[in-house]
């Protein structure tokens, strides 16, 4: 039996409908990332933290994952927000590229001009690994970036400590604690940067006050914030564990297309309280 023409037309009209509202949220997703980051900004209070270093002010950005797509403009775009919040110190948690050096190297150029007052620091996350996170560990540096391989480094107030993403564990080089925080003076406030949040549970029990992680992308968009909320403690934001709080940035790239729906891209400035201010 032929289908009636007022039913026909409907049907045409609801599929041409949803084609265009999912054209147009792929067209506002992919310029929603390609606008660059947003600035957020949080305070977070540190019970250690002395009132000297109250105000410390840590630009946080996750997952920049320069490759084909997100390339040198990508970089810039991400350096000049950084550089706009003048912060005390940069902290990049790991998932800065998607491919090796010799065909990256030009991407990253723009972090050279990253200026903070105590410098930017480097963890590797798991696409480090993807691409060979040694090479990444040494071209960072060559831009005057520290990297923090499951080490540590005194600051004003606190110490910075940063370990290897879990990934790591394939090149017999994933996350060391002990080696990151064996013989810290446990009086001083610490900040953990780590590419994950799945490692929060380890981070508590070594009594860190804060740490500072990525890797979701804040779910990115539909439906992988599903997948996002089942395999992380926390997706986006600051939340407590125990006497430890863990921010997670929604990072400032994307991983496949560059498309981010209800995740906005962000470099967060994370400004550190004193208790006794």
């Amino acid at each position: 039996m032929a289908t009636p023409p007022r039913r026909l037309f409907l049907a045409r009209a609801v599929a041409a409908g949803a084609s265009l509202a999912a054209t147009a949220a792929v067209g506002y997703g992919t310029a929603t990332t390609l606008r660059g980051p947003v600035v957020k900004r949080v305070t977070i209070p540190l019970a250690k933290l002395p009132r000297t270093a109250h105000g410390f002010r840590i630009a946080v950005v996750s997952d920049i994952h320069l490759g084909p797509i997100l390339g040198r403009a990508h970089t810039r775009r991400v350096v000049e927000t950084i550089n706009r919040t003048h912060p005390d110190l940069v902290a990049i948690v790991g998932d800065l590229v998607d491919g090796n050096v010799t065909d990256l190297a030009p991407a990253a150029e723009p972090l050279r001009e990253l200026r903070s007052r105590h410098g930017a620091f480097f963890v590797t996350g798991n696409h480090e690994y993807y691409s060979g996170a040694d090479q990444w560990v040494d071209h960072v540096r060559e831009l005057g970036i520290h990297p923090l391989e499951n080490a540590r480094t005194e600051l004003p107030g606190f110490d910075l400590a940063g370990i290897n993403d879990v990934a790591g564990q394939t090149e017999r080089a994933g996350p060391d604690y002990d080696q990151a925080l064996g013989d810290r003076d446990p009086a001083r406030a610490v900040v953990l940067m780590a590419h994950q949040p799945v490692t929060i549970h380890d981070t508590v029990r070594y009594g860190v006050d804060l740490q500072l992680s990525g890797h979701t992308h804040g779910g990115q968009m539909w439906p992988f914030t599903y997948i996002a909320d089942a395999t992380n403690p926390t997706v986006a934001g600051l939340e407590r564990y125990g006497d430890t709080q863990l921010y997670v940035s929604r990072g400032a790239g994307t991983w496949g297309p560059p498309v981010r729906l209800g995740a906005p891209p962000d470099v967060t400035v994370v400004e550190l309280a004193s208790l006794r201010a």
